[in-house]
């Protein structure tokens, strides 16, 4: 299965021959990029799509393709979500459990990337608020929606090579910030909270994983200041010339189809049991590598159960609930 898709695959060589009618979906942040290519590809085989997103008016008019490539039943409801503040994510997740209908698959796509330093509406430091604490919150309050033979499907980064987790200063109350230093804390963070997640529901038959979309051009980097993107060239020029002394070919940015097709992989092809409780990209399960200038793999420290665990009490203290 890993070997039938690669780094170039798409999102429809992925699906070819699926058919997803029937099945519902969750997917946030569908107002851009991989979000929408997302939502588009699995309407288009059949799936009934919930997308979520901030501002309903630009996710509105950012999906008009999703309405009008679905097939077989498929189709797109929008939902507010504003991750970056939990009283919108308890409302979103309330109404949902309400509604009663269950999920298939749920992907957890949503996220900021390397903004200045700044808050949550809770006055958590915001990239691991909004990409970590808002889909921790979310997914755990629909998770009786997730039925067995469901999944949770994490965007993690090959970013969560630059930083751990560090569950003592979460805020950077101490510790002096850096735009990538916290993107990095974030995507492990995204990680092992689906280690966890599988652990705890493997048993009822719901599975987990992580993946990394890969190097994409897309309003993620709306953030970025001209000296994070030099921060980020200068990274990428490192890894290159580890890339060539390896005999490796030099990093190249994704399309966006290319870049949904492995959040699409480990959501509906790849076997359960492959994915589960793992890191994957360009459409295979990510093996353990150490140090950050390199091109593919994922740290030991993202896929530790224990560290696991310990992220999962401390979300649970953060925000005051407890699953």
């Amino acid at each position: 299965m890993a070997g039938k898709f690669g780094a170039t695959s798409t999102t429809d060589e992925v699906l070819e021959g699926v058919d997803l009618s029937g099945k519902r979906i969750l997917v946030t942040g569908v107002s851009a990029g991989l979000g929408v290519e997302t939502a588009r590809t699995l309407a288009a085989h059949g799936a009934e799509v919930v997308g979520a997103a901030r501002d309903l008016s630009k996710a509105m008019a950012a999906t008009g393709r999703v309405r009008a490539d679905a097939a077989k039943g498929g189709g797109l409801e929008l939902v507010e979500l504003d991750l970056a503040s939990l009283k919108s994510v308890r409302a979103c997740a309330d109404a949902l459990v309400a509604a009663g209908k269950p999920f298939d698959l749920v992907i957890a796509n949503a996220g900021v990337m390397a903004c200045p330093k700044g808050k949550t509406a809770d006055g958590f430091e915001t990239q691991f608020g909004t990409n970590h604490l808002g889909h921790f919150v979310l997914v755990n309050r629909i998770a009786s929606l997730m039925k067995p033979g469901s999944r949770l499907v994490n965007l993690s980064s090959a970013g969560h090579r630059f930083a751990d987790v560090d569950l003592g200063d979460p805020n950077f109350e101490r510790a002096p910030y850096t735009e990538f230093g916290a993107y990095g804390r974030s995507k492990t963070a995204n990680i092992l909270f689906a280690v966890e997640f599988d652990r705890r529901h493997k048993a009822d038959g719901v599975r987990a994983t992580a993946v990394h979309p890969g190097g994409i051009q897309t309003e993620l980097s709306r953030y970025l200041t001209p000296e994070v993107r030099q921060q980020l060239t200068d990274r990428l020029a490192r890894i290159n010339s580890a890339n060539a002394a390896a005999g490796l070919p030099p990093f190249t940015y994704k399309s966006i189809p290319q870049g949904a097709a492995t959040s699409v992989w480990a959501g509906v092809v790849a076997p359960a049991e492959e994915v589960g409780g793992r890191y994957c990209e360009d459409c295979h399960v990510a093996e353990l590598v150490e140090g950050a200038e390199v091109m593919g793999g994922v740290r030991a420290y993202a896929l530790d159960p224990e560290h696991a665990k310990a992220l999962w009490a401390k979300s649970e203290e953060m925000i005051g609930e407890r699953f």
